[in-house]
């Protein structure tokens, strides 16, 4: 084998790791994180996970994906440790159907049709309708069924120059006698291992071994402790990805080496004592790639059968090794939802900042509840202290999911998920705001606490300001609604109750002038009152931009005009918001002004 098959060799790699990286990631993107998002739903059993991560890792071409987004959803306490060995599992099974893949290569027939699905023909044949649509589509979608179909065609391409580089080693003498040494199963298991773990991808480095298989030279003693060994090598995608994160999710890297080593150990000793015992007819024959494929998923499925009873002993395994801790709960779990290893999913990882998101808006809504019980009433510390820590987490999470989410955005993002990062901002911007004025409502309440006299606001003063809170609570709470359920028949109800809502501020505030200037009020009470109206209506505003954001993105508008559409709106030219201002302006207005 000369110097320039070896360059050749490393050329076929090259391609062939490139490819098979370009459909595993176009699969994984052209999926839209659906396929992750139904591992967090379906996994309430181990069988379930281990039909589930067979199932996710054959769409994506990739145990590592998997485990790795795996090890994401432990981190962020998605998934529960149990749920998560099943689907490790399955990952295992799932990343075999490579290998049979690869296996149509030696297909022969003179059948047009069985030619034209074999891979010298079918390969090229994808490769240029994967140019083409990777070059003319418009939509991004298509584009990356031209990455898979390129990517597909890219990884035969590199198999078959794999192949034609290896083929001189079939009449070397000294390539048959270190394939002899592999017959020992440990040299076999730690080569298998160790060259896994370089390349980070157990389908690739069994494609490799069946780019050898052509040579003739590798015999099925020496492939089946290989094909074992490369099972424990996949393992150090999972415990890199761990590095840095949960201590659930090292756990759940722990498990993916302790099943596939106890794996190796029980079916190197059934094996190797049968053959001892009985002997295996084709043992020293010369093993084929398909022949390879078949003892890479034998493998994979037995292990998984064998060891799926035994699944809370590895749980309980995991945590003797790695032991609980002080500190693992707290707003910790909520923050761990965005891990930056799921943002190899882009789809998941904007489903795990959105649910991040929603914490911080329940925790922004428990401030307005509390800041209502100040406006209202007299000033406690204890409520002034706990809305303190909860503006503290609002901050803490604003500033996690606004650099989760743009560390995201940098990534090649489809059109959905593109609108789904921008519309993550924009939520997270307005709720921020909205928390900010209530922890101002609190600042108003003890400025009149602390002033001399004992001051606080006057009968009709806490009346006007009970109804006032009242409406901002009822846009408030219709807002939270709206988003969280994507309603924009909710969303259209924000409109007119913040108009109303601009109009009692306005009354409330020429009333108060009256009571002062008539010596009703005082002036330190006169400051707090009106401070409280005008972070109560810029409430109300944020709530009014989000809801017309939730029109926007659900009514597909691409150039809306959010001026025009709210001027339309004021001036009463929607049946619609004509009736729902009137009912609102019932239910809150005229008890003020029937009262004065």
């Amino acid at each position: 084998m000369s110097i320039f098959n070896v360059i050749s060799l490393l050329g076929g790699l090259a391609l062939f790791l490139y490819g098979m990286s370009m459909l595993s990631g176009s699969l994984e993107k052209a999926s839209e994180g659906r396929l992750e998002q139904i591992l967090e739903k379906l996994t309430d059993s181990v069988p379930k996970g281990v039909l589930l991560g067979a199932l996710v890792t054959a769409a994506i071409q990739s145990s590592s994906a998997t485990t790795v987004v795996v090890v994401g959803l432990v981190s962020a306490k998605i998934l529960k440790l149990r749920q998560a060995i099943g689907v490790i599992m399955g990952a295992n099974i799932g990343t075999t159907i490579t290998a049979h893949i690869l296996r149509l290569t030696d297909l022969e027939s003179s059948n047009f049709l069985l030619t034209l699905i074999k891979p010298t023909t079918l390969a090229p044949i994808m490769a240029a309708v994967g140019v083409i649509l990777f070059m003319g589509a418009k939509r991004a979608k298509n584009k990356e069924i031209g990455l898979m179909l390129l990517g597909f065609g890219i990884l035969f391409t590199g198999m078959f120059q794999m192949e034609a580089a290896v083929r001189p080693l079939s009449e070397s003498p000294v390539f048959a006698q270190l394939f002899a040494t592999m017959k020992n199963p440990i040299v076999g298991v730690l080569t298998g291992t160790l060259v896994t773990a370089v390349i980070q991808s157990s389908s690739a480095s069994v494609g490799i071994l069946q780019a050898l298989s052509t040579t003739g030279s590798i015999t099925c003693s020496a492939a089946f402790p290989i094909i074992m060994g490369q099972n424990i090598g996949t393992c150090i995608t999972a415990i890199l990805a761990s590095i840095g994160t949960s201590r659930n999710a090292k756990r759940a890297a722990f498990i993916h080496l302790a099943f596939n080593i106890t794996g190796t150990a029980i079916f190197l000793t059934g094996i190797y004592s049968y053959q001892a015992l009985v002997g295996i007819p084709f043992w020293d024959d010369p093993i084929t790639k398909g022949g390879i494929a078949d003892f890479h998923t034998i493998f994979n499925v037995t292990a998984t059968l064998l060891i799926m009873p035994f699944a809370s002993l590895l749980e309980r395994l995991a945590y003797c090794v790695i032991r609980r801790e002080e500190g693992e709960d707290g707003l910790s779990d909520v923050l761990a939802a965005l891990d930056e290893r799921l943002l190899v999913s882009p789809g998941l990882a904007i489903e795990h900042a959105r649910s991040t998101l929603l914490h911080m808006i329940d925790l922004t809504t428990e401030n307005f509840a509390l800041a209502r019980q100040l406006a209202t009433g007299r000033y406690d510390a204890k409520i002034a202290e706990k809305m303190k820590l909860n503006e503290a987490d609002v901050d803490t999470l604003q500033d996690k999911i606004e650099d989760y989410v743009i560390k995201l955005s940098r990534r090649s993002l489809t059109d959905k998920n593109s609108a789904d990062v921008s519309e993550l901002l924009h939520m997270i911007g307005e709720f921020e705001r909205i928390a900010d004025q209530c922890e101002n409502v609190m600042e108003a309440s003890l400025m009149l606490y602390n002033a001399p006299g004992d001051l606080e606001f006057s009968p009709s003063g806490k009346e006007e300001m009970g109804i006032f809170i009242s409406a901002v609570g009822d846009i408030l709470s219709t807002t939270v609604r709206a988003y969280k359920e994507q309603d924009v028949a909710l969303a259209r109800r924000i409109e007119p109750l913040e108009e109303v809502i601009d109009i009692i501020e306005e009354q409330l505030k020429l009333r108060h002038i009256e009571r002062l200037r008539d010596g009703r009020c005082s002036v330190d009470a006169a400051f707090s009152f009106v401070e409280t109206l005008s972070c109560l209506e810029r409430i109300s505003d944020h709530c009014s931009n989000v809801g017309v954001f939730i029109i926007t993105i659900q009514d597909g508008h691409k150039d809306f005009d959010t001026h025009a559409y709210l001027h339309t709106l004021h001036k009463g030219e929607t049946e619609e918001y004509a009736q729902l201002y009137s009912a609102y302006e019932k239910q809150y207005l005229l008890p003020i002004t029937a009262g004065h």
